[in-house]
C-alpha cells in the first residue's frame, strides 16, 4: 500500500516477457481470452485472490491498473467486485512539445508514467519546429547540433541521441503505450533551416528563433534536396519507431505555394507509405488530394468548426483516411484554466475549464462524420511558454484525468451529459496518488479536494 493514500502502489513489472514485446506467462490469476477484444478486461475480487480475464496483454495491464487504484479496506482487502470494461477510442493519446522547451528523457519517463496510469495509450512526441530540433539523425547530423541549441523563450534546448529516444521508446512499451514521433515539415522548420540553410527557399536567410509566431518557415518544396531530406529523415526516424504510424505535421504552411504544399504533402505521405508505416498529418493535408488509403488526418481546429477546417477534414475521410480529434477549445491543455491565469496560452477561444475538458461529444465535432470515421482523440500540451514538467503537469492536470475518461468511458445516452459531478468526486480520490507521487496539478475550483 502507497503510504498515506490507502491505494495499492501501481504495478510496473505486469508479466514476463519473451521476444520482442510477446507475453509468455501471466499469473495464475490472469489468463487470455481475445474474443472480449483489444485492451478489454474482466476483473473479479470476490475470493482471496483477484481474478483478472483480458483481451490481450494491454487489457491485463489495464485490469491491473484499475486493481491498484480501488480502496483498500481497514482489513487490508479489497471491495468485493466485478469489473467489465473495454474502452470506447483505441487511439487515446497525448501530444507532449518537447520542441519549444525540450524536455529531458528523465522527464518524458515520468510522464509516460503519469499517462499510463490513466490508461492513455499513445505519446505524439512533437519533435521539430522553428524553435528547436530535438532528434539525432545520422545523415544531417547538424539538424540536432545546431537546430538542436535554440528555444523557446531563450531556453538552452537540447536534444535526444538514439540512445535516447529508444530509451523513451521502450519505456512507453512497457506500459503499452505506442510512441507515435512528428517530424513538421514542410512549415515550422525555422530550426532544421537553421541548420541546413540549402533547404530554404532562395533568398531566405533563416535566423534562430525564439519566439511563438507561426508560418513563417517552410522548405523549398521545388527543390529536390528537400525530398532526398525528407526520405532520409523519416527513413531514420521510422528505424527508431516500432510502431505503426509516422507523423508529418503539415499544419500552418502558410508561407508554402498551394500547389507546392499539395506536392509535398502526397510525396511525403507516399515515402512514410513506402517505409511500411501509416502517414498522420494535421487536418490540412486534407486539402492535398491524391493521398494513400488509410492516411491520418489530426483535427486541431476548434468544436464548432470553421469551415474551411472541417471540408479538409471531410476531404480526408473521402480519401479513406480516419480522423484524430484534438479539438483545441477543450483538448489543448496549454490553454489557462481561467482568463486570470499568469501560466498558459488563451487563443483557442479563451480558457479551458475542466469542465468544458471533460463535456464535450467527439461526434458532434464535425458534422457528416460518424464514429467509425474516428481512429480516437488525442490531448495536447504544447510548450512555447511551458518550461519543464512542473509546468507542464500543472497545466495538464487535472483536465487529462477529465479527457482520458472521455476517451475511454462509453457515450452519454441521447440527450443525456456526462456526470461532472460524479466525476469530480472520483477525481478528488485519484489526486491522492498525484500526492503520493509529487505531481504537480491544479486544485480547481470544481472540484472538493478533501472529499
Amino acid at each position: 500500500m502507497q503510504p498515506g493514500t490507502g491505494l495499492l502502489p501501481l504495478p510496473v513489472e505486469l508479466e514476463s516477457r519473451s521476444g520482442p514485446g510477446a507475453p509468455a506467462s501471466y499469473p495464475a490469476d490472469v489468463a487470455i481470452d481475445p474474443a472480449l477484444g483489444p485492451e478489454a478486461y474482466q476483473l473479479t475480487t470476490d475470493a482471496d485472490r483477484p481474478r483478472i480475464v483480458a483481451g490481450d496483454a494491454a487489457g491485463a495491464f489495464s485490469a491491473r491498473l484499475t486493481l491498484s487504484q480501488l480502496p483498500v479496506g481497514p482489513d487490508g482487502r479489497l471491495p468485493a467486485l466485478r469489473v467489465a470494461d473495454r474502452p470506447r477510442f483505441g487511439w487515446r493519446g497525448v501530444l507532449l512539445d518537447v520542441a519549444r522547451h525540450f524536455l529531458g528523457v528523465d522527464d518524458v519517463l515520468a510522464f509516460l508514467d503519469d499517462l499510463a496510469d490513466l490508461k492513455l495509450n499513445r505519446l505524439h512526441l512533437h519533435l521539430t519546429d522553428d524553435q528547436g530540433w530535438r532528434l539525432q539523425i545520422d545523415s544531417w547530423p547538424r539538424l540536432a547540433e545546431v537546430g538542436g541549441r535554440s528555444g523557446s523563450q531563450g531556453s538552452a534546448g537540447g536534444w535526444y541521441s538514439k540512445d535516447d529516444f529508444r530509451r523513451i521508446v521502450a519505456h512507453a512499451a512497457d506500459r503499452h503505450i505506442v510512441v507515435v514521433p512528428e517530424v513538421d515539415l514542410p512549415g515550422h522548420t525555422n530550426a532544421a533551416l537553421v541548420a541546413y540553410p540549402e533547404l530554404a527557399c532562395p533568398g531566405v536567410v533563416p535566423e534562430p528563433y525564439e519566439g511563438d509566431e507561426v508560418g513563417f518557415s517552410t522548405l523549398d518544396t521545388a527543390n529536390e534536396l528537400v525530398y532526398r531530406f525528407t526520405a532520409e529523415v523519416l527513413r531514420e526516424v521510422a528505424e527508431l519507431s516500432p510502431g505503426p504510424w509516422l507523423h508529418l505535421g503539415g499544419d500552418e504552411c502558410l508561407s508554402t505555394p498551394d500547389e507546392g504544399y499539395a506536392e509535398y504533402v502526397r510525396r511525403a505521405a507516399r515515402l512514410v507509405t513506402g517505409l511500411g508505416r501509416i502517414p498522420v498529418g494535421w487536418h490540412e493535408i486534407g486539402q492535398a488530394g491524391g493521398l494513400p488509403d488509410g492516411v491520418v488526418g489530426q483535427y486541431w481546429n476548434y468544436t464548432i468548426p470553421e469551415d474551411g477546417h472541417a471540408a479538409r477534414v471531410r476531404s480526408l475521410v473521402a480519401q479513406g483516411g480516419k480522423v484524430i480529434l484534438s479539438p483545441s477549445d477543450v483538448a489543448y491543455f496549454d490553454m489557462k484554466y481561467t482568463a486570470d491565469d499568469l501560466l498558459g496560452q488563451d487563443w483557442a477561444e479563451g480558457p479551458t475549464s475542466l469542465r468544458e475538458a471533460y463535456g464535450w461529444e467527439p461526434t458532434t465535432v464535425i458534422d457528416g462524420l460518424a464514429e467509425t470515421d474516428l481512429l480516437g482523440v488525442e490531448a495536447a500540451v504544447f510548450t512555447e511558454y511551458l518550461c519543464g514538467l512542473d509546468a507542464v503537469r500543472s497545466l495538464a492536470f487535472p483536465r487529462l484525468a477529465a479527457f482520458a475518461e472521455l476517451a475511454w468511458s462509453p457515450a452519454p445516452a441521447p440527450g443525456q451529459q456526462r456526470d461532472f459531478a460524479g466525476f469530480t468526486r472520483r477525481l478528488a480520490g485519484y489526486a491522492r496518488r498525484w500526492d503520493a507521487r509529487g505531481v504537480s496539478y491544479r486544485r480547481v475550483p470544481e472540484v472538493d479536494w478533501e472529499a
